[in-house]
C-alpha cells in the first residue's frame, strides 16, 4: 500500500507589460513537453512562496522581480509523467498559486524554455496551457486580474 504524497506547492508569475502578459513554453525534452505555462516552479526546502518566485524568475528569466500579491490559487491532479529513459511517476496533487509581479528589473531572458513570447489577454487561450493554468486563463483573458 503506497502512502499518499502531500501536495506540490508550485508558484507561478503573471508578469504585465505594456497590455501583454510573459508566457513560456516548456522544452520539449521535460515533462508536458511543450506545453504553455506562467514562469515559475517548485518551493525548496525553507521557501516561502514569494521567496521560490523570486529564485524562479532570477533562474528561468535572468530578472530581479518584485513579487506582489496572490492573484489565484488552484489545485489540480496531474497523472503519472513517463520521461524517456525513466521510471513513470506517480500521479500528484499539485497546488498554483498565480502571484502578481509589480515590477522588475533586468531585460527578460530565455534560460530554461522552448521559448517565451508577450501576449495580449485576448489571445491567451489560444495557447496549449498547461491543465492546472487552464481556469485561471480562461478567467484572465475574459478581464478577471489585473485590469487594464
Amino acid at each position: 500500500m503506497s502512502v499518499p504524497r502531500s501536495p506540490l506547492l508550485v508558484v507561478a508569475a503573471v508578469i504585465k507589460k505594456d497590455g501583454k502578459f510573459l508566457i513560456a513554453q516548456r522544452r520539449e525534452g521535460g515533462s508536458f513537453p511543450l506545453k504553455w505555462e506562467f514562469p515559475g516552479g517548485k518551493l525548496e526546502s525553507g521557501e516561502t512562496p514569494k521567496q521560490a518566485l523570486h529564485r524562479e524568475l532570477t533562474e528561468e528569466l535572468g530578472i530581479d522581480a518584485v513579487i506582489g500579491q496572490e492573484l489565484a490559487r488552484y489545485e489540480c491532479r496531474y497523472p503519472a509523467q513517463r520521461n524517456a529513459g525513466a521510471r513513470p511517476s506517480a500521479s500528484r496533487t499539485v497546488v498554483l498559486l498565480f502571484f502578481e509581479v509589480t515590477q522588475f528589473t533586468g531585460t527578460p531572458r530565455n534560460l530554461a524554455f522552448s521559448r517565451f513570447c508577450w501576449e495580449e489577454r485576448s489571445k491567451l487561450k489560444t495557447y496549449d496551457f498547461l491543465d492546472g493554468d487552464l481556469d485561471f486563463v480562461r478567467r484572465l483573458a475574459g478581464g478577471q486580474y489585473l485590469n487594464d
